[in-house]
């Protein structure tokens, strides 16, 4: 056996004993990695330091809000502690925000990743890597970040049950569900009550939202229906709309932070004195996100005259759902997704770094989460593809360190 077949052998394996499904298997891990230059990594924490700090403010929050339905309207105070947002770091350098995710799938998971493959492969010989945070130590902070939010809207403790929710579907064959139980599991270790369930499980009483003829009091919300509109989350809604349960991410949160519509603000300048932004903050919005724009029936001529410059993604799309290949684009296409109320963006393409593994050429990004501010971890990814992200094999989630 070679060694970088014996590296993979044990890190998988290690992987596996941590709790991860099998990979590569069932999750794609590539035995490889990439290192981000701190001075990129303090540009990324500048620009999420703005990013919160202006879709924070009332008026963004207004504006944002304009075309939300209803349940989105009222103002809510929760953080997701699993925000994330995905850049592109294109070869000639910088960073570019591609979306931001309000509860970004794989923290927990990235934080192993990095964790075993920097023992797996000894890169503590490598000083100009800087080490990962210890998993244990990682998961100590999950706890102080759950704390906090729940300290900051119930002012005494949950009193109640931890609900991890998620769509059935996706608790039954999701690539990530392992890791929603690491995060039941680890919130029971830390002796809060914590189940899994989906929006149909729950239900309402008038007072109280119950889960198992259990009291919910901490919701992690990680449902793809963003606004809630299935009948399945009857309970949940009047629970929200009550007060009295915590849910995050939420839709106010989704509205106004999570929404792809929201990047045509950040990349453009067009309504800043509507939303507050200065100048200060606007140099650094716009260095940073591509320019965006949100299909309408005024833009069409100029998306489709330019459309090799931009990638189409739906509004409420995840996971590379609904993109479209700008060479099936033009303009009676737009035309009739703008007619039939398909929500889309046009967002600038850009480049990303290459690598290559086992002699083959793949294509990397770079997803950080970060709380109120502050970044706690990061990962990458890598394709096959360049036009999207692929990640089964040859492609998987990428072990991510910063240098010194």
């Amino acid at each position: 056996m070679d060694l970088e077949a014996a590296l993979s052998k044990t890190f998988f394996a290690a992987l596996s004993a941590a709790g991860m499904p099998e990979v590569p298997r069932e999750f794609s891990v590539v035995p490889h990695h990439q290192v981000i230059p701190g001075a990129t990594l303090r540009e990324i924490a500048r620009f999420i330091q703005v990013f919160d700090q202006v879709t924070a403010r009332a008026a963004w929050q207004v504006a944002a809000r304009r075309d939300a339905p209803a349940i989105a309207q009222l103002p809510r105070s929760e953080v997701c502690f699993f925000s994330a947002w995905d850049f592109h770091l294109p070869p000639e350098g910088g960073c570019q925000l591609i979306e931001f995710n309000d509860n970004g799938s794989g923290c927990l998971f990235a934080a192993l990743i990095n964790a075993l493959y920097y023992e797996a492969a000894r890169l503590g010989q490598q000083h100009s890597i800087a080490a990962p945070v210890d998993f244990s130590a990682f998961t100590r902070h999950i706890l102080d970040l759950v704390e906090q939010e729940a300290r900051a809207f119930f002012a005494a403790g949950p009193g109640g049950l931890f609900l991890i929710l998620d769509d059935a579907e996706s608790l039954r064959d999701g690539k990530f569900r392992r890791e929603l139980q690491l995060l039941r599991d680890l919130f029971r270790r830390n002796g809060w009550p914590a189940e899994l369930g989906c929006p149909a499980q729950t239900s309402w009483n008038g007072q109280q939202l119950l889960f198992d003829g259990q009291n919910v009091a901490f919701i992690v919300n990680r449902s793809t229906d963003f606004f809630w509109q299935s009948e399945d989350f009857a309970a949940l809604r009047r629970a929200y709309e009550a007060g009295r349960v915590y849910v995050a991410p939420n839709p106010f949160t989704y509205a106004t932070r999570s929404d792809k519509r929201l990047l045509e603000f950040l990349s453009l300048p067009h309504w800043d004195a509507e939303l507050g932004i200065q100048p200060e903050e606007r140099q650094v919005l716009s260095a940073h996100t591509p320019e965006t724009h949100v299909v309408r029936a005024d833009n069409l001529d100029m998306l489709a005259e330019r459309k090799q410059d931009f990638v189409f993604k739906p509004l409420h799309g995840f996971a590379g759902r609904g993109l479209l290949d700008n060479a099936t684009v033009g303009h009676a296409r737009l035309r009739r997704l703008v007619q039939h109320g398909e929500g889309y963006v046009a967002q600038k393409w850009v480049a990303k770094p290459a690598m290559e593994v086992q002699g083959l050429r793949l294509w990397a990004d770079l997803r950080v989460w970060a709380y109120r501010g502050t970044i706690y971890n990061f990962s990458g990814r890598v394709s096959h593809r360049l036009d999207r992200l692929e990640l089964t094999p040859p492609g998987g989630w990428l072990p991510t360190y910063a240098s010194r």
